[in-house]
């Protein structure tokens, strides 16, 4: 009857111990015994950011301004910057490298164009120029002039970031459930 028992114990902790590693890590426990969110699936998040091109020239900053919120898990930040924020919790700070193809992906060379002057507004005949364009399906693509030639203009349509790695300074503000539907 002994041997059972031990065995049913052993059967209940395997179960038990399963259903803890396959459960998402959506809590953690302070050094208190408090137990604390942390960033998961589906908590809105809200953070202070820096954003460097290298380790020292500021592209965007938040700091001292307002934070920026969104939704874990939603894809609505770089996909590197989202994944290295799993698991924060409020307060924390982290310095984080997002390579291009977790970030705004690689340069892609079909995506730079020469098209005719006329096709171009006389006032971005330049260097560095911004247009808004529709792409075949509607979309807002927002080139930028790269090369101004003698008849034709090059547009390169990669995002402004693509083949850039980004530096990232973040802390952590506020993590809150998912807003409850009325």
């Amino acid at each position: 009857m002994i041997g059972r028992l031990d065995a049913l114990r052993c059967v209940c902790l395997v179960a038990l111990l399963g259903v803890m590693v396959d459960a998402p890590a959506i809590q953690a426990e302070a050094a208190n015994g408090a137990v604390k969110a942390v960033v998961s699936k589906g908590k809105h998040v809200s953070l202070e950011y820096t954003l460097k091109l290298n380790e020292k020239d500021v592209l965007e900053s938040n700091v001292g301004g307002e934070p920026m919120t969104y939704v874990q898990g939603a894809e609505e930040i770089v996909p590197g910057l989202e994944k290295a924020l799993e698991g924060m919790s409020v307060g924390e700070k982290k310095h984080i490298a997002v390579k291009p193809a977790d970030a705004y992906g690689e340069v892609d060379p079909k995506a730079i164009q020469e098209v005719k002057k006329a096709l171009v507004p006389e006032h971005a005949w330049k260097v560095g120029a911004e247009l808004e364009a529709r792409g075949p399906e509607g979309q807002s693509m927002f080139p930028h002039v790269t090369e101004v030639k003698e008849d034709s203009v090059v547009l390169d349509f990669n995002h402004p970031l693509a083949g850039k790695t980004l530096y990232f300074d973040v802390k952590v503000l506020d993590i809150r459930a998912e807003a409850k539907a009325k």
